[in-house]
């Protein structure tokens, strides 16, 4: 059994990525969000061409990641999955530098995660920085950056948590789904079973309860315990 959980606006309660487009790219990287939610470009071209805008030191960048917050019930739930034997990986369409420097302010550097490569370069005296794709992305059906898909299927029984349209095409390819927000809109409009949940302190209890059916194995006792 794994645990796959999703990283901006699922354990951050801010997203990272928007932060630091925010504060160092301009107002150009929100013409190109535009183009990527009319489906005009994907989301892997979406964030290479947003990151290439960022204009800003490494000390400057480590220091408004530095003000990301983390869910205050995430820790919680590491324990409870450290002490069940339950691996989690973070599998996230956001950057990989952005998500390790976080995780690791609030103590957390042992997860496996999975997100696109930020390369960090002085060019012509300037710091520059450039997205790369992971190696997840390989004939990705929605032009992601890291096809989830493919990460989820690589794996026995898969629990998966998620908040956002990224996490959209992953939320039917999975055994059980943890889903709030825009997740959790799209699964009651796809009928897709879910369990819904507000931030981890809500979800914790809601895993255990569902957890000794998963252990079994059986996906339609996991989806008559949803229901």
């Amino acid at each position: 059994m794994q645990v796959f959980c999703d990283f901006d606006g699922t354990i951050s309660i801010e997203d990272a990525t928007d932060m630091v487009l925010s504060r160092f790219a301009g107002s150009e990287w929100e013409d190109i969000e535009q183009q990527w939610k009319q489906g005009l470009i994907g989301s892997a071209e979406c964030m290479r061409r947003q990151i290439g805008l960022v204009k800003a030191s490494r000390a400057d960048l480590d220091a408004l990641l530095n003000s990301v917050s983390i869910d205050p019930g995430f820790q919680d739930f590491l324990s409870y999955c450290n002490q069940s034997d339950l691996p989690v990986t973070i599998v996230s369409d956001g950057v990989d530098y952005f998500i390790r420097h976080i995780l690791a302010r609030h103590g957390i550097d042992d997860l496996p995660i999975i997100a696109n490569i930020l390369t960090h370069r002085f060019v012509h005296g300037r710091e520059s920085y450039s997205l790369s794709p992971s190696s997840t992305t390989a004939g990705c059906m929605s032009g992601s950056g890291v096809c989830k898909c493919l990460v989820v299927n690589s794996a026995g029984l898969q629990i998966y948590i998620g908040d956002g349209r990224s996490d959209f095409c992953v939320a039917d390819k999975v055994d059980l789904v943890f889903a709030k927000d825009k997740l959790a809109d799209y699964c009651v409009d796809r009928g897709i079973p879910f369990v819904g949940f507000e931030d981890f302190t809500d979800l914790l209890p809601k895993m255990k309860a569902i957890l000794p059916s998963a252990a079994r194995g059986h996906r339609a006792l996991l989806h008559s315990k949803i229901a």
